[in-house]
């Protein structure tokens, strides 16, 4: 074996084991044997859970170089992200020393799911040297691994410049850190003394030397890794493990187990008769139905039945002082997704639900969003019932569009979100206008949204509200009011609405009036402009609710005359809504907010001296439809329903383009729209509604001039689905011409419960069925009657509920309608298969139950003759039989037979029923002898027991001065006793009770002769009374107690004195007697003795004493009184 080198080598370390020893690992930070530590050193953590894939490994770093350890973990199983820790030795958190000497870095790849951490030390120095540890955990996982840092010196280069070692440590100039002269100092090279070659054997050395020797061998031999050489001393020594004297067979180390299943812990004994305690966590177990024990021979088991979470611990089999331990590990299976999430789309604003479905309920899941876990804030909610888990949105905006996933230990989903941004739609426009001065200009417009804002531009200018210029909004209608119009008012106006990219337009035209006077005459001329509100010839369309300027150029000469008409009524110049304003060479027909009977055929006439000329214009009002009627619900399903209604009676004139729908539940005020484009037709399906949910649906009409009011509400309606079919349809007993069945309700149900089933029948072969039930039975279980005797039948049954039929359960094989002949048999209960006792008066009620086809005849005798129906009830049904008698009495013991017959097959029991009562009084109650201060009692029994046996006897006395009874005895079996510790010179007289099963009898009976007790010449020595002296000299039982009091608040000191004759009480200031000074009161009460001063002041500080004196001597207390006045600073303290 090669000598281990001397203290003076280089980089000296032990040598590996001779050849014929076990093969150890070469480096010095082998692992202990599981049992044992190095002395003074933790043993390192057990790795409960592999998370650690790639450790760090322990180096031998160059100083002045940099050296970085890498760890990696599997989070493909973890729910949180992992928390590493980096410790040196046993506690220093490395974490807490980061810096400039100490980096660390953590990354993580999406891909594999690896985290990966990295500790990097800049320029190793000698102090690194040593044990290092990291610990990952996560929730109740955890790994940890341990390494160590060993520091060599760097080779030595020539110092060219001593002013280079004189210098500072540290990176941050030549003012950071302290001064290092440790360059200046000069290194020497140790002389190695040549010393011949031994052949040692350290390792024989150290095996056979004592533990507190160690040390010096080690420093004599050179070796310098002392825990090194323990932990490859502790593995080279062979310990034979301890034979058990108990144990044939001990635990495993440790075992592992899923959760819900059931593991089985198993020993054998040397000793098959010997008693096991289980353990766990160091607590007994005892047997239950999840912790079951078997024993055969000496094989002990424990079987855990059901593992879950809190199973997972230490455990241990205890016989006598030997122990067998093992660990139990439960794990958790994975949690799986069991209903992906779906894709959403929605508009901006509104709500956003992701769901999914997991298979266990108490499961976490993680909720992320392009790589990023989201938290519960104010714009994200997590809801969780059962195995359902959401994430909600309230208000979906485009931000919010994206993938968003869901994690579990044991799967992941995802789904897309896409949010569109939310179209403005313009229901009526603004409309050009040409107006003279001193007119009102009127701008108005319609939008989808009522909640939508916007400005007025003219020109683009923002138009400013003032005194002439008003804007409003009144629900989803804008107006621009312009009144007195001017020259300037003139232009282009834009209304803008916030938050979108839309403007609607609108000219604003001034006309200026010119009169030119010409003398002549001329006929007159209508002259209409066909290009503005024309839509064809002579025809004005006027959105209702507009107002109509329609302005007839006239010219004649001189000024003709105008007459407007609608049909024959003309319309007058008037400040009403509908009015006609003339002007020379110009008439204005002026409708103000035109409405739907404003619509009709204007006739126009234009007269002057020089002739005359008419015209016709039709004006035609349109406006947005009228709502739809009848809306109704004419079909449901189990998410779903079917909606249809009218269109509207009047389309506004314009067609009808389609139809928006909306629904809510009822009782909530919160509409939801159903769809955004427009649709066609007049029936509508609606989908993912909440089965068992009341809802109401509503409808509005949409034509080229906007959107109606909604429709009325329809009626409230459900969606429900029928039920699955019934279960376990079986027959339950067949007769001639009759079947009865009976079933299961469906596993499914539903909102819309069970009205009731349907039971239908038909041969066997053909293919009609016929209803056996009117009406549906609530009932599980109905007989078919008036079946052909013999056929073969098949049945079926059907739920039935709002919804409509469920699937048929149907019969799986044909039944023959044939009576089944039974024998019979009666089922005797366990209680009357004894003795039946009941007391006098009590209520009997037997039923017996019995089988047998057919019905059978029930027979009933007592005593062997037929029983006489006047004293007992007999009822009977198909399968049972009761025997009731009301008042139970005496007469109505016996013996019972019952028997059950079918042709020529009998069955038959015999019951026998006992009334019990209270026994009669005893007889011949006699006193038979009297001695000393005893008598001695002999009875007869009862002449009447109450039909029962005589269970004991109750005995009292009675002295013949008090007459008053006490119990000597009780439940005295024997018809005789003996009466002990009577009173001497009275005289007693007896009375005796029976007893039975139903208590004690009503009387007793008294003895025909008394006791009588003689009295002896013993006489009672009274001891003379000495009365005690109650007289003491004072002394006090509570002291008085100093005191610091503040001037001005009133005070009191007190103390308490003992003593007889009441002693007298003075009280002293300073030696001095206190007289009747206003100033203190002086109190006694019951020996407590106090003295009030009132508001004391700097004065009344000092010392008071207390004296009581009596006759028989005198006994004094004092205390100290300060009284100190507060401070301004004590004042504003407070």
């Amino acid at each position: 074996m090669p000598e281990p080198k001397k203290p003076g080598a280089k980089g000296a370390k032990v040598e590996a084991p001779p050849a014929d020893k076990p093969a150890e690992d070469d480096e010095g930070r082998d692992e202990l044997p599981e049992d044992e530590h190095v002395p003074g050193e933790e043993p390192q953590m057990s790795q409960i859970s592999g998370l650690l894939v790639e450790k760090p490994q322990s180096v031998t770093a160059i100083k002045g170089k940099n050296v970085t350890f890498v760890a990696k973990v599997d989070s493909s199983q973890l729910l949180r992200k992992p928390n590493m820790k980096w410790l040196k030795g046993k506690w220093m958190d490395l974490g807490s020393k980061a810096g400039k000497h100490l980096q660390f870095k953590e990354t993580y790849d999406r891909n594999t799911k690896i985290y990966t951490y990295e500790m990097t030390i800049v320029k190793v120095v000698d102090g690194d040297a040593g044990g290092y540890r990291c610990e990952v955990t996560s929730k109740d996982k955890c790994d940890s691994c341990t390494f160590d840092i060993s520091v060599e010196a760097a080779e030595e280069t020539q110092q060219t410049n001593i002013l280079e070692a004189f210098k500072r440590s540290g990176d941050a100039g030549e003012d950071a850190g302290e001064l290092d002269f440790s360059g200046l100092l000069k290194k020497r090279e140790r002389k190695q003394k040549e010393e011949p070659e031994i052949n040692v054997d350290v390792w024989e050395i150290l095996k056979n030397a004592k533990p507190c020797d160690y040390e010096k061998i080690a420093f004599e031999y050179g070796i310098t890794d002392l825990r090194g050489m323990l932990k490859r001393l502790k593995k080279m020594k062979k310990v034979e493990p301890k034979k058990s004297d108990a144990f044939l067979k001990k635990l495993d180390p440790a075992y592992s187990v899923e959760k819900g299943k059931k593991i089985q812990l198993s020993v054998e004994l040397a000793d098959p008769n010997a008693q096991v305690k289980w353990l766990r966590n160091g607590q007994e177990i005892k047997p239950s139905a999840k912790y079951i024990f078997e024993s055969v021979g000496g094989i002990r088991k424990l079987t855990i039945n059901k593992c879950t979470l809190a199973d997972d611990a230490a455990y241990e089999c205890v016989v006598g002082e030997e122990k067998s331990f093992t660990e139990v590990f439960v794990q958790e299976p994975p949690v799986t997704i069991t209903k992906m999430l779906d894709d959403v789309h929605v508009v901006v604003g509104e709500k956003v639900e992701f769901e999914v479905e997991v298979s266990d309920e108490g499961a976490n899941v993680k909720w992320m969003k392009d790589g990023v876990e989201l938290s519960r804030d104010g714009k994200y909610r997590f809801k969780k019932d059962g195995t359902k888990h959401w994430l909600i949105i309230n208000e979906a905006t485009t931000e919010d569009i994206g993938t968003y996933y869901v994690y579990t230990s044991g799967g992941e989903s995802k789904g897309e979100l896409d949010v569109e941004e939310k179209e403005l739609e313009v229901l009526q426009s603004i409309a050009d206008l040409t107006l003279k001065a001193a007119e009102q200009a009127v701008f108005k417009c319609e939008v989808s949204d009522e909640k939508v804002t916007g400005k007025w531009f003219k020109d683009g200018v923002e138009v400013i509200p003032s005194d002439r210029i008003k804007m409003t909004h009144i629900g989803r209608t804008h107006k621009l009011v312009i009144d007195d119009v001017k020259p300037e008012d003139a232009g282009d106006y834009t209304f803008v609405p916030d938050g979108y990219a839309l403007s609607l337009s609108a000219k604003l035209n001034f006309l200026e009036i010119k009169i030119d006077y010409v003398p002549r005459q001329e006929p007159p001329k209508i002259h209409l402009d066909t290009t503005g509100s024309f839509v064809n010839k002579n025809t004005i369309i006027v959105v209702a609710g507009n107002k109509l300027r329609f302005d007839v150029d006239i010219t004649g000469d001189p000024p003709p005359t105008v007459c407007w008409k609608k049909g024959d009524t003309e319309l007058s110049e008037a400040e009403g809504r509908v009015r006609v304003e003339t002007r020379k060479n110009l008439s204005c027909f002026v409708i103000e907010g035109a409405e739907r009977a404003d619509e009709g055929l204007y006739h126009i006439t234009v007269t002057n001296p020089a002739g005359e000329d008419k015209a016709d214009v039709m004006v035609k009002i349109v406006d947005v439809p009228d709502p739809p009627e009848n809306v109704k619900c004419t079909g449901v399903g189990e998410d779903s329903a079917s909606i249809q209604w009218d269109p509207p009676t009047f389309d506004g004139g314009v067609p009808v383009k389609g139809y928006l729908m909306e629904r809510k539940k009822k009782g909530s005020s919160r509409w939801t729209k159903l769809n955004f484009d427009i649709y066609e037709s007049t029936t509508y399906e609606a989908k993912k509604m909440i089965e068992g949910v009341l809802y109401e649906m509503r409808v509005f009409a949409v034509n080229g001039i906007g959107m109606s009011q909604p429709s009325a509400s329809s009626k409230p309606f459900m969606p429900i689905a029928p039920t699955s079919e019934p279960t376990r349809l079986t027959v339950e007993d067949v007769t001639d011409g009759t079947c009865a069945l009976k079933w299961l309700p469906p596993e499914r149900i539903g909102a819309g419960g069970i009205d009731g089933y349907i039971i239908e029948y038909c041969v066997e072969g053909a293919t009609e069925w016929v209803q056996a039930n009117e009406t549906p039975v609530e009932k599980n279980s109905y007989r078919v009657r008036g079946l052909p005797v013999g056929e073969k039948m098949l049945f079926r049954v059907t739920a039935v509920n709002i919804a409509g039929r469920s699937p048929p359960a149907v019969m799986a094989q044909a039944v023959t309608i044939r009576e089944i002949v039974e024998r019979p048999k009666i089922r005797l209960p366990r209680e009357l298969r004894t003795k039946y006792i009941k007391r006098v008066g009590e209520k009997v009620n037997l039923v017996i139950p019995f089988q047998g086809k057919p019905r059978p005849v029930v027979t009933w005798l007592k005593d062997g003759a037929p029983l006489d129906t006047k004293l007992v009830n007999i009822r009977t049904s198909d399968v049972d039989t009761i025997l009731f008698i009301r008042q139970a009495a005496r007469e109505h013991s016996g013996q019972y037979t019952l028997s059950v017959q079918i042709e020529n097959m009998e069955d038959k029991v015999n019951l026998e029923i006992q009334i019990v009562d209270k026994p009669g009084p005893p007889i011949a109650v006699t006193v038979t002898d009297v001695w000393g201060f005893n008598a001695a009692l002999e009875w007869k029994p009862p002449k009447d027991n109450g039909n029962c046996e005589i269970t004991g006897y109750t005995i009292q006395k009675a002295d013949l001065k008090t007459k008053e009874w006490f119990t000597v005895l009780e439940h005295n079996r024997r018809p005789s006793c003996t009466v002990s510790d009577l009173v001497m010179g009275n005289e007693y007289t007896f009375r005796v009770f029976s007893e039975n099963i139903c208590g004690m009898s009503d009387d007793a009976g008294i003895s025909k002769n008394t006791a009588a007790i003689a009295k002896t010449g013993l006489q009672q020595k009274q001891q003379p009374y000495k009365e005690k002296d109650m007289c003491s000299s004072p002394k006090f039982i509570t002291p008085l107690m100093d005191r610091s009091v503040i001037a001005g608040y009133s005070a009191a000191i007190s103390c308490a004195v003992r003593g007889y004759p009441k002693p007298k009480i003075i009280w002293m200031k300073n030696k001095m007697i206190i007289g009747e000074d206003p100033k203190y009161l002086m109190q006694n009460n019951q020996g407590v003795l106090t003295l009030n001063i009132r508001k004391p002041s700097l004065f009344d500080g000092g010392k008071y004493t207390c004296k009581a004196i009596n006759d028989l001597g005198e006994d004094e207390v004092e205390c100290k009184l300060v009284v100190r006045v507060v401070t301004e600073k004590e004042e504003a303290k407070k």
